[in-house]
């Protein structure tokens, strides 16, 4: 049946081991016990999360977990430092009130440029003293360069990245913090970030098409795909129609990609709009269109909310499917 996300393992495998460096991998991509395990079986110190929820689930395969989000504390929380090293985002004195008594240690959050979440490096200072007063145990900084994900500026992104961590290692280590941590990274600005003392990629494991038009992978550096069928075709528009919509790849289009996915083995083609249960592709000029029936195997834009949208992915080695993997994290948002 189809749609259905598959992972070849031999690719997946090779990513995991081509990334080099200190790793504490940001596992909110795959959501799935058995790849994380490869995570720390090649290295991986730890993970990062991005939720309580994510984290319950992957403290059966890991007893180091950051959660690299400015948490608001419940007993949930307390609850789960009592199982794991705990690490845990923080951007306000507000939100470190509410970590007195956790078990918790902090990692302030830094806005290296994206403009999201974190404060400036220049209010780092304030926002340290005050949670060293409460008596949290705080670790260092990190940050998300997600100014990375647009064309030409993943160098740029990690040097704002390595400036911001750079001045919070200066500032922690006067004030008494011994050897901060200084986490960074994402996964199309790992490669040049020079200050941090870990980096926490995600999207590595698996690349996905916005990877591809920024020049993070090729098309051989892709490890999962979406299988689905052509299920409608328009030789007046040039044109095939799949199963496989916004309910399975996701619906993400940042403004420079050139679709909502790409199809491997056709570089020119091009998802052109998503309903809930239709992808529509573009197909080349001059080019044969597939007939109703045939798969093709769609490559998303963006990885991360696909395993958010299924249950199980099949693995594929030398072709064939040989085992299913439950997707343990799911809807654990």
């Amino acid at each position: 049946m189809t749609p259905t996300v598959r992972i070849d393992l031999a690719r997946l495998d090779a990513n995991i081991a081509a990334q080099p460096g200190r790793l504490r991998p940001h596992v909110k991509t795959h959501k799935i016990l058995e790849i994380a395990r490869r995570q720390l079986a090649a290295g991986a110190h730890g993970l990062t999360v991005a939720t309580v929820g994510e984290a319950e689930v992957f403290a059966e395969v890991c007893d180091d977990i950051f959660i690299a989000y400015p948490v608001w504390a419940d007993k949930r929380l307390r609850d789960l430092a009592g199982r794991v090293r705990l690490s845990v985002g923080c951007d306000s004195l507000a939100a470190a009130e509410r970590l007195v008594g956790v078990g918790a240690a902090v990692l302030i959050e830094l806005d290296s440029g994206h403009h999201r979440s974190g404060v400036p490096v220049g209010e780092l200072e304030s926002l340290a003293t005050g949670i060293l007063d409460l008596g949290l145990d705080l670790r260092g900084a990190f940050t998300f360069p997600g100014h990375s994900y647009a064309p030409g500026g993943q160098e740029a992104a990690a040097r704002d990245e390595d400036r911001a961590l750079s001045a919070a290692g200066q500032i922690l280590r006067a004030l008494g913090v011994t050897d901060p941590v200084l986490s960074g990274g994402s996964t199309p600005s790992a490669r040049y970030s020079q200050v941090a003392t870990e980096r926490r990629p995600g999207v590595y494991v698996f690349n996905d098409a916005q990877q591809l038009e920024l020049g993070t992978c090729d098309w051989a550096g892709i490890a999962l795909t979406v299988l689905a069928t052509v299920v409608s075709r328009r030789e007046d528009l040039h044109q095939i129609i799949l199963d496989a919509g916004s309910k399975i790849l996701g619906s993400d289009r940042p403004a420079w990609a050139s679709g909502f996915g790409r199809v491997k083995g056709v570089p020119d083609a091009r998802i052109t709009a998503l309903s809930e249960h239709h992808g529509t592709v573009a197909w080349p000029a001059g080019k044969s269109l597939p007939q109703v029936g045939e798969h093709v195997a769609v490559v998303p834009n963006h990885v991360c909310l696909v395993l958010n949208l299924v249950d199980e992915v099949e693995v594929v080695e030398s072709g064939r499917v040989t085992q299913r993997w439950r997707v343990a994290a799911r809807g654990r948002n």
